[in-house]
């Protein structure tokens, strides 16, 4: 049943207005659509049952084959009506109904008289609903009337051909493409949309021609585009075609340059706006082709149209973000905005204030924003308090003020995305400015007082008891940890006791006093309190109860190296057992890797007579499924195992793709194979492996899969030896080996003989990527500081002409294959200059950090230094001599 719609007016807020089409029911329209069949048809009574249809389609309603059937052959005879507005209708219902191929011949003859009709709009619909209905075969008999009506005098008609075309563009590409010579004329239309859709259209069919592409965008600027719609795309496309341009022309001006600023003069408010987004958004835009850009918005932002308004300072903001001193000729404009009634403006002006502002106005920003907080939602304050973040992170001098502001809208009501973006960005503060550290604290300890947010009060909980313990009074933080353990829910009473002990664990003074807190926690309500206390209070007591050796107590009460979907995954799969849980046997990459065997449609075997499934994917998987296969038992602990590498095309006989298990002297290949001929049984199946391009390697024995049925994923292993610890690398080609056997398909039974056959599959890489596993970590820069310099390596690399920054931090980032911390991997689309941070696992256990600062000049040849620190020094130097071989 259809559901009252709500609307609210803004004269009257309080009352409701209901939906004219509230209550029907699909059975009671269905029998009001017979009176498509009377005799004598009414068009008004018609109209509305059509309407009724036309709504519960688009609420989702779902009609079945006959029901849909019925309709549209009633439909159909309403075609005899000659009420324009009817017959709008029926244009409406049938594209909805999408009838069959058998259904279309019906309608179709009635279409086409009404395409060839002297009434326009029965001409235009008529186009309209063909087109979205018809198929390529008929398609071709139409074809000329869509050519000529693409040319037709009126502009109506000749943009529903158009857009007709841009839609069967996509379903039957080279009959569209045949109209070219029609579509060309088009554009020189005097109509503003025929001229926009003929231009969409034309760069449609044309977009795989770079070169006629071109061409068609040279001889356009011109002069030969009317339309501000027109002129909008033809804008795009120039800018597009800037950007595939990989040099500028020997003067050093860019191509087409000239006409997007000559359109920062044009009389249409779209196209200006449109240019100067464009001037802002080329690639390494230099400071003289952003000023006149910057000029005309500049005055936009004082325009009484909100709209105007609102595409400047978006605009600007963006330009902020990579050029902000070429923005700041605009702050004064901006600062007018900030009591902008309209919300959006307001935000977006202060947060453009907040990143082009310089350290003397940043307090009397502060001031306005005091006011201007409480008006604004929250999804606005959360954007606000980024922008406040960036601003203290780039004056660490101001972080007094701006930290006093933070704490000061944290105590204000809120929801939860608002005060956790509040939270980060003071934690954010606290990490990256030293002097921030106590202030921050304190800020963050008088808000759990107060803290609705169970997740929220454990997190800064967590947080103080990494940070506090460092701070020159760590004291004064005991009683605001404490408090929690009183007034709070059990899982923040838990966390509270945690980050007691964390005090007691490294503040050796204040060891007894917490002792003494930590005694009181033991009658606690809650078992999980009670035993964590109790846990705690053997540790530091060192009564002889629990384990305290050093492992243990840099378990509890350091730093969680691994992430924590992997440790719960790993605990949850730990069987009790004599041997303890191996906290190094949790996989240290960020996400588990699936294993994405591929597999083909039909019914799978069933029964006894099924074959074992496959594995499940994971490294807790992969890593019981090797320890159980006596081969490979003695080869130890397991460093890593690949994602899976695809060694077939799609959709061919045979789909098998390789996971590449990584030891410390030995390699595994897993061949996932997959048969997917229905009639095919394939036994003794095999990979034969040539390592002649991997020296470095040996092959020790191979795993065979003695039957592989139809549509049943199998396993077949092949074992090297390498030497131990080195991060030997080689090419592999590998040929699939096997017996194929007929199977009946009444009895299901294989034939009793087999012929032997072989599949070439792709070659296999083992590249330095692989003896690294991606390891975040929550603070780079303590990491670093604590990792010893000694081990620290620095050279700089040339890496040649790219494109841009972005795509050389990756390339850089894939070859080592380590973990991008704190956002780096991402590089601002203009930026010149940036700095990845990077930290992984290496091979040994070895963990390594990379600080790679990236610049690029303006032939986009790009440079970079790379800084690598490493437990071990010889791991530093592998890392750079991976890059410089790479």
């Amino acid at each position: 049943m259809a559901q009252p719609l709500v609307k609210k007016d803004d004269d009257h807020d309080d009352e409701l207005e209901y939906s004219p089409f509230m209550g029907i029911e699909k059975g009671a329209v269905l029998q009001e659509a017979r009176v498509f069949n009377d005799p004598q048809l009414d068009p008004r009574r018609c109209s509305q049952v059509i309407t009724k249809l036309l709504y519960l389609l688009n609420q989702g309603e779902s009609f079945t084959k006959v029901e849909a059937t019925e309709v549209f052959f009633s439909v159909t005879k309403l075609f005899q009506s000659k009420d324009t507005g009817l017959r709008r209708m029926v244009y409406l219902i049938i594209k909805e109904l999408s009838p069959s191929a058998d259904e279309v011949i019906i309608v179709t003859s009635s279409l086409m008289k009404d395409m060839n009709s002297k009434i326009d709009m029965y001409r235009a619909n008529a186009i309209r609903v063909l087109c979205r209905i018809i198929d390529g075969s008929l398609l071709t008999q139409i074809e000329r009337y869509l050519k000529q009506a693409i040319v037709d005098k009126n502009p109506v008609v000749s943009s529903a051909a158009l857009v007709s075309g841009l839609h069967l563009l996509k379903t039957n590409p080279e009959i569209v493409k045949r109209w070219s010579n029609e579509v060309q004329e088009a554009v020189q239309s005097r109509a503003a949309l025929v001229q926009f859709h003929a231009l969409a259209l034309l760069h449609q069919i044309r977009q795989n021609d770079r070169l006629a592409v071109s061409k068609l965008v040279g001889t356009l600027t011109r002069g030969a585009v009317r339309s501000p719609l027109a002129q909008c795309l033809l804008i795009r496309y120039t800018s597009q075609i800037i950007r595939d341009m990989a040099n500028h022309s020997q003067s050093g001006e860019r191509p087409f340059y000239d006409f997007l600023e000559s359109c920062l003069r044009h009389k249409a408010e779209m196209v200006i706006l449109e240019a100067a987004r464009a001037i802002t958004e080329l690639d390494g835009v230099t400071s003289r082709e952003l000023t006149p850009a910057i000029t005309v918005l500049q005055l936009f932002l004082s325009s009484p149209k909100p709209v105007l308004r609102f595409a400047a300072v978006r605009t600007l903001n963006q330009v902020a973000m990579t050029h902000p001193m070429a923005v700041t000729n605009c702050n004064i404009d901006m600062e007018s905005l900030i009591s902008d009634q309209n919300r959006s403006i307001a935000t977006l002006a202060i947060t453009t204030l907040l990143k082009t502002g310089n350290e003397s106005s940043v307090e009397r920003l502060m001031k306005q924003i005091t006011n201007f907080m409480s008006d604004i939602a929250d999804e606005f304050k959360i954007v606000v308090v980024d922008a406040i973040r960036s601003l203290c992170l780039k004056f660490p001098l101001k972080y007094r003020s701006l930290m006093n502001f933070l704490s000061n809208i944290l105590r204000e009501e809120g929801g939860f995305e608002y005060k956790r973006a509040i939270v980060d960005s003071i934690v954010t503060i606290i990490r990256d400015i030293p002097d921030a550290k106590e202030n921050g604290l304190l800020h963050l300890c008088e808000f759990i007082e107060d803290c609705e947010f169970t997740y929220l009060s454990t997190q800064i909980l967590h947080f103080l008891g990494i940070e506090g313990p460092n701070t020159s009074d760590p004291s004064k933080y005991i009683r605001y940890i404490y408090n929690r353990v009183h007034l709070e829910n059990a899982t923040v009473r838990a966390a509270a006791v945690c980050t007691l002990a964390k005090f007691g664990f490294m503040v050796e003074a204040l060891k007894p006093r917490i002792t003494v807190l930590l005694k009181r926690c033991i009658y606690d309500s809650d078992d999980e309190v009670r035993d964590r206390a109790t846990l705690y209070l053997s540790i530091l007591g060192n009564d002889g109860l629990v384990d305290t050796d050093k492992d243990s107590k840099e378990f509890l009460f350091g730093s969680l190296e691994v992430p924590l979907v992997n440790m719960e995954t790993s605990l949850k799969n730990y069987e009790p057992s004599e041997e303890a849980f191996d906290v190094d046997s949790v996989p240290k990459e960020v996400k588990s890797q699936p294993l994405a065997e591929k597999k083909a449609k039909g019914k799978k075997p069933t029964g006894l007579g099924a074959p074992p499934p496959a594995p499940v994917s994971g490294f807790d998987a992969y890593e019981r499924l090797l320890s159980a296969i006596p081969e490979f038992a003695t080869f130890g602990k397991l460093f890593k195992s690949s994602s899976p590498v695809e060694l077939t095309e799609a959709e061919t006989e045979y789909s098998v793709n390789v996971v590449k298990h990584i030891f410390e002297s030995h390699i595994v290949f897993q061949y996932n194979c997959t048969n997917t001929v229905p009639q095919q049984l394939l036994e003794r199946v095999n990979v034969i492996v040539d390592a002649s391009e991997a020296e470095e390697f040996s092959e020790l024995s191979s795993k065979e899969l003695n039957s592989l049925p139809y549509d049943s994923p199998g396993q077949a292993f092949v074992a090297f030896e390498k030497p131990e610890g080195v991060p030997a690398v080689g090419k592999f080609s590998n040929t699939l080996t096997f017996i194929v056997k007929e199977v009946d398909q009444n009895t299901g039974e294989p034939e009793d003989d087999g012929v032997e056959d072989e599949y070439q599959l792709e070659d296999l890489e083992v590249v330095s990527a692989d003896y690294m596993v991606k390891v975040g970590v929550s603070n780079f820069r303590n990491a670093w500081e604590n990792m010893d310099p000694e081990n620290e390596l620095v050279d700089e690399y040339g890496l040649g002409q790219r494109d841009s920054l972005a795509e050389a931090v990756k390339a850089v980032t894939d070859i080592l294959g380590m973990q991008s911390c704190e956002g780096t991997e991402t590089v601002a689309s203009n930026a010149r200059s940036h700095t990845c941070l990077l930290s992984g696992l290496y091979i040994g256990n070895v963990k390594v950090l990379v600080r790679a600062q990236f610049g690029m000049d303006s032939t986009k040849e790009i440079v970079m230094k790379l800084a690598v620190r490493a437990e071990d020094r010889s791991v530093s130097d592998a890392i750079h001599t991976i890059v410089a071989c790479g």
